[in-house]
């Protein structure tokens, strides 16, 4: 049985230090917003009064093209701000964490949920309960799918996408721009065959201007187009929404609560890939997945290329009630050649990550790892 969320007390947070570091990529990952050849990566360790510690990952990416935050800001936001008002903070809850850290910081959602998940970790370290089980999730294991970057050789795209589909992926993400959108979508369909799940993701590369182009797409069959529209965007999604047939499925637009209950009043689209680094945490993440439930939106948790220790929060997530659909949740070996923690993860011939039964994150973080990779580190404390 789930452990009520709001029954998880902390002991205070003792000292919070932060490290960054590289994660080399097997290839490097292509989207419209930019190429990724290695990863940087910050990292948290959160330790409390009482001596029990978590990892947690800021999933901010090194530049603004996704969102405002980098990797950069984050780290300035966590030192300067964050960081000391969560060390000032009485024994409290995550969700407490999560309401001082809100009241005091506007914006900065990565950089706050980089310490509110750490938090959870730790309350579940002292409830001797998994993360899954303290968020009320309830499935042991979560369908996987898989982001294929921006390929412009269709014979390798074919390949991709005919390799992923023997894996065992549950469902093909392709990122798209604007000049190389419809061959490659008409590719996937081709190999993948009728009735697969596919997703068109534009990371709001495309404009109100393109919507009769954009229902071409309608023809694929696709599941979803993912973001097609300004990155602040609610209202030209929705008149996007009303020109296709194909579910929008809304992503850096939803930053909160409040901007998803303004996606489900005005319309802007059928499905939420909900990020939990993006909105501020898992306190948010679990009032977004009570909206959506309620409003009958369909859910599902995207990844922004974590480490092993930011797949764990994504996957415990991912095993709440209302995440229907396949996840952004591939294992470690699709993207590294070695992570930063033991189990690295796995994926079943059937496309299923398991969800950790153990207490705390569910898996060991290797630290020696951490220390190679590490280019970066600094110390805050409570005293």
């Amino acid at each position: 049985m789930a452990v009520p969320v709001h029954d998880a007390p902390l002991a205070p947070l003792q000292s919070i230090e932060l490290r960054e570091i590289r994660l080399p990529l097997k290839e490097p990952f292509v989207a419209s917003h930019g190429t990724v050849h290695d990863k940087r990566i910050l990292l948290l360790k959160l330790t409390d009064a009482d001596g029990t510690h978590a990892w947690s990952e800021c999933v901010a990416l090194a530049d603004p093209s996704y969102l405002p935050e980098t990797l950069d800001t984050c780290w300035l936001a966590l030192c300067e701000w964050v960081g000391p008002r969560a060390l000032g903070l009485d024994s409290a809850s995550p969700r407490g964490v999560h309401q001082a850290l809100t009241a005091s910081v506007r914006g900065h959602a990565m950089a706050r949920a980089a310490v509110e998940m750490g938090c959870w970790t730790l309350a579940a370290e002292r409830r001797g309960a998994s993360l899954s089980t303290l968020l009320g999730g309830t499935r042991p294991e979560v369908a996987t799918g898989l982001a294929i970057g921006i390929e412009l050789d269709r014979d390798r795209l074919a390949t991709k996408v005919r390799t992923a589909i023997a894996e065992g992926y549950r469902r093909l993400k392709l990122k798209i721009r604007p000049g190389w959108d419809v061959e490659p979508l008409r590719t996937a369909r081709r190999v993948a065959g009728e009735g697969f799940d596919l997703i068109a993701d534009a990371n709001s590369a495309y404009r109100l201007e393109d919507a009769e182009h954009l229902a071409r797409f309608d023809a694929f069959g696709l599941s979803m187009i993912e973001q097609p529209l300004g990155w602040e965007d609610l209202s030209q999604h929705a008149e996007l929404q009303r020109q296709l047939a194909t579910p929008i499925c809304l992503d850096e637009s939803i930053t909160s609560l409040a901007r998803a209950a303004d996606m489900v009043a005005l319309g802007s689209g059928q499905i939420l890939n909900l990020k939990p680094g993006r909105v501020g945490g898992f306190s948010e993440s679990l009032a977004i997945h009570q909206l959506c439930r309620k409003h009958g939106i369909a859910l599902w948790c995207g990844g922004m290329l974590e480490s092993g220790i930011g797949r764990a929060y994504n996957v415990a997530l991912a095993s709440l009630p209302g995440f229907t659909l396949p996840g952004d949740l591939s294992p470690s070996q699709r993207y590294w050649e070695r992570d930063v923690v033991t189990p690295e993860w796995t994926m079943s011939a059937a496309g299923r990550v398991a969800v950790p039964e153990a207490s705390g994150l569910g898996v060991e973080v290797d630290r020696d790892r951490i220390e190679d990779l590490t280019v970066r580190r600094h110390r805050l404390t409570g005293d």
